[in-house]
């Protein structure tokens, strides 16, 4: 069972940039997608991005496209990490990596949380304006 820790979240202003990571162990994690989702209070939990096995393919949501990016190095732990930059007030949530059960799939929107074996707890960031 891959077990799954977020880190890097804090509270930034507006305009700024933060890295999130995600750490895995207890498992084989090397050979599946990995996403990262945010739920802010009060709404449901967000698909933000996701990013093959091996780092070729990535996938953003369209509310952080050109601001945001994922990347994957395997060889080291944490091996995935969200580039945020020019946070807005309306990224505030609890962003939590996610370990899908497949290698890839064709992702939208709003993708099954289903298809994602495991979570971690989450890195809360914060936004201010």
């Amino acid at each position: 069972q891959v077990q799954l820790v977020e880190s890097g979240g804090g509270l930034v202003q507006a305009g700024d940039s933060l890295r999130l990571s995600c750490a895995a162990s207890g498992g084989t994690f090397s050979v599946n997608s990995m996403g990262w989702f945010r739920q802010a209070p009060g709404k449901e939990r967000e698909f933000v991005a996701a990013i093959n096995w091996n780092g070729g393919r990535t996938y953003y949501a369209d509310s952080v496209k050109g601001r945001f990016t994922i990347s994957r190095d395997n060889a080291k732990n944490p091996p995935v990490f969200l580039q945020m930059n020019s946070l807005k007030p309306e990224d505030t949530a609890v962003y939590y990596c996610a370990l899908d059960r497949r290698a890839w799939r064709d992702y939208n929107d709003n993708p099954d949380t289903t298809d994602f074996g495991a979570w971690g707890q989450g890195t809360q960031v914060t936004v201010s304006s």
